[in-house]
């Protein structure tokens, strides 16, 4: 009998065992509770800007689109020879066109931020970590963009150690999708489940509320 309760007991603390290490999110997910994490806000999309066009090679009163009338005259007269002053790309014989001014504009993995915001409530990035760990909340049957097509509304970026490189990751909802960009993808699938939209939704209403 004594041999019986201790195979029993036995059996049951390998079955809790087995059930932890199933409930344990994936890595990096897993240490993304005690992790720095920065949620950003994205553009989804933005409308190419308009190229310029450009001027023909040696024509006479060729004009530079958004050139000032100053400028272009200047130009337009040889620049009284001081040619070496002259911005590359806007000399008569070349293919003249406005250089466009250099993107300042912050950026996470090439989507524009509009705000950004650090996640401090350790439980809201414990129910992320289990969330995004967990490849049952995953399933390319919902993924509604084309292969090489991504708009990305949301981004994460997480690290559990000063100095380590950051795992980063968006999160499409256009889409139905969320893409690593910094680590390995643990999971078969990418497309979220309709289920795990909602859960990540009301996670998103916390981290940014309302009105903010």
């Amino acid at each position: 009998m004594p041999k019986i309760s201790t195979l029993a007991l036995a059996a049951v603390a390998t079955i809790a065992t087995l059930s932890g290490c199933a409930s344990t999110p994936a890595a990096p997910f897993d240490q993304l509770k005690t992790a720095n994490l920065t949620a950003y806000r994205l553009q989804n999309y933005e409308i190419p800007a308009a190229t310029a066009a450009a001027t023909t090679p040696g024509a006479t009163g060729f004009t530079i689109p958004g050139l000032p009338a100053e400028v272009q005259s200047w130009i337009q007269q040889g620049a009284a020879g001081l040619s070496q002053l002259i911005p590359p790309g806007l000399l008569p014989g070349g293919a003249a066109s406005v250089l466009p001014a250099a993107d300042t504009t912050p950026r996470f993995h090439d989507f524009r931020i509009l705000s950004q915001t650090q996640v401090i409530d350790p439980d809201l990035k414990e129910s992320l970590g289990k969330l995004l760990g967990d490849k049952d909340s995953f399933d390319n049957a919902d993924a509604r963009c084309a292969p090489n097509v991504f708009y990305a509304e949301m981004g994460l970026s997480f690290t559990s150690t000063a100095g380590m490189v950051p795992n980063d990751l968006l999160v499409s909802f256009s889409c139905n999708q969320v893409v690593s960009r910094s680590f390995a993808w643990p999971h078969p699938a990418t497309g979220m489940k309709a289920d795990t939209v909602k859960k990540l939704s009301a996670i998103v209403q916390k981290i940014w509320p309302q009105g903010t």
